[in-house]
């Protein structure tokens, strides 16, 4: 008995049907109407409803043995690599020292919302056309004139990209820049998706040493002189929070344009500086058009703007367009119009300066509440840039189990120890503060030094009775 039904054959009706399996008339309405849509069954007025004679074929109720034989294909090694890196993602939580949290206040929405409004009120349909794979003129104008003046950059709008994020940024670096077996040098700690992005499509990790100084030229000349690229977050380094110094910048760009290789300047929250104005980047400091820099609103405004910027020197703007069409064609054009009138009407700056402020307040609440709850536990500086900050233990804690624990507390800290590579690893926890108002990380790390203390609770060895 095959179970199937055959061309041409007739249905019962509705009413029939619905008494036979026991559901409401209305249910199998909708599924014959469901099945008339999709070209399943034809309706005959006066002679009921039949099986279409050109569904049969494709309506089958059992894999095949060759469709089973294809149920797990091979995947590539880099689809391989995706496939491992996919295990672990999840929608990043809204709770308390989630990395990349941002406020947004009422001035800024009701901001938003007049703008998209006036977009809309004077909409071209030319904006529903194709787009410049490199972004609309008007948005990459304003970025530019934001760039120069806030981050010292030095570049015209041509140079500039739009792209969704600062990891598309990278990712396009890393396809344009680079082939497989070319060395990279990396920060050691450094951010986990890059050096995962750049090992994926099949580059050679050369893990360099950061100190208080950030990252340490002279330890990637003996490692890999000959290096391809240097990805780097000068401006507050993930995740120590070091600010490379003057002197190294400098030795860095000697070294690049000495062995001819690149620099991916990632300055991702610089934007967010607490003491005195904010460092000029590494960029503005380049005069052999060796550097890359990357940047992103998700940090400015919000995660889901997913709107990044790449600045790249003229002589590789053509490729990197080129590399831009065949993987994402173009930004969204009626949502660059609302950012660039967002940007020019002085809204992004102003909300920068205010959000400045808050992050702040709340930067100072984390660091007085964590000196009064765990300061027999940890050691941490304040953070003097940034929307995060990174507390070292004093002792031999485990710090992935540590942010476990915090994980079933409803908190999101990321441990410290695992972005490292060769370099001994201190063990931390990185906490992100913006977001979030100064009651709700006060409590947050009240709990999260019970969590602490309950992890080094059962790490110790048991008492022997007297």
């Amino acid at each position: 008995m095959t179970r199937r039904l055959a061309a041409g054959c007739r249905l019962p009706s509705t009413r029939q049907l619905a008494t036979r399996i026991g559901v409401s008339r209305t249910s199998v309405l909708s599924a014959y109407e469901q099945l008339l849509a999709e070209g399943y069954v034809t309706g005959q007025a006066g002679s009921g409803t039949f099986v279409a004679e050109d569904a049969a074929p494709s309506m089958q109720l059992a894999p095949t043995a060759q469709a089973a034989a294809r149920a797990n294909p091979a995947l590539s090694r880099i689809g391989q690599r995706y496939a491992r890196f996919a295990s672990g993602l999840e929608l990043p939580p809204n709770l308390p020292f989630a990395a990349g949290c941002c406020s947004i206040d009422a001035q800024s929405i009701e901001a938003l919302r007049r703008t998209g409004m006036e977009v809309m009120q004077n909409f071209d349909p030319a904006a529903l056309h194709y787009g410049d794979p490199s972004g609309q003129s008007a948005l990459r104008d304003e970025v530019a004139k934001y760039l120069r003046v806030a981050r010292a950059v030095r570049c015209e709008p041509e140079q500039v990209l739009i792209l969704s994020g600062a990891q598309q940024a990278i990712d396009l670096t890393i396809r344009v820049l680079l082939d497989p077996g070319d060395a990279v040098w990396i920060e050691d700690p450094g951010y986990l998706p890059t050096r995962e992005a750049l090992s994926t499509l099949g580059a050679r990790l050369v893990p360099v040493p950061v100190d208080r100084d950030g990252l340490d030229v002279e330890a990637g000349r003996r490692a890999a002189p000959g290096a391809r690229a240097v990805y780097i977050t000068p401006s507050h380094q993930y995740p120590t929070g070091a600010v490379m110094s003057i002197q190294r910048r400098l030795e860095l760009l000697d070294w690049a344009n000495a062995a001819g290789a690149w620099i991916v300047e990632d300055d991702y929250d610089s934007e967010f500086r607490y003491v005195g104005r904010p460092l000029a980047s590494l960029q503005g400091l380049d005069r052999g058009e060796t550097v890359i820099y990357v940047g992103t609103l998700s940090k400015m405004l919000f995660p889901g703007a997913r709107l990044g910027f790449a600045v790249v020197p003229p002589s590789l703007v053509d490729v990197f367009r080129g590399a831009r069409f065949l993987t994402d064609r173009h930004p969204s054009t009626l949502q660059q119009a609302v950012v660039s009138g967002f940007m020019r009407r002085g809204f992004l700056t102003s909300h920068v300066q205010r959000m400045r402020q808050r992050y702040r307040l709340a930067r100072n609440a984390v660091v007085e509440a964590i000196e009064r709850q765990m300061g027999d536990l940890v050691e941490v500086e304040v953070p003097e840039v940034g929307i995060q900050l990174t507390m070292h233990f004093r002792g031999a804690v485990d710090d992935v189990a540590v942010a476990a624990e915090a994980a079933r507390r409803g908190l999101v800290v990321k441990a410290v120890s695992p972005h490292y590579i060769a370099a001994p690893p201190r063990s931390g926890l990185v906490l992100g503060f913006s977001g979030f108002d100064e009651h709700r990380l006060r409590t947050a790390v009240a709990e999260l030094a019970r969590a602490t203390r309950a992890v080094i609770a059962r790490a110790a060895p048991p008492q022997l009775s007297a």
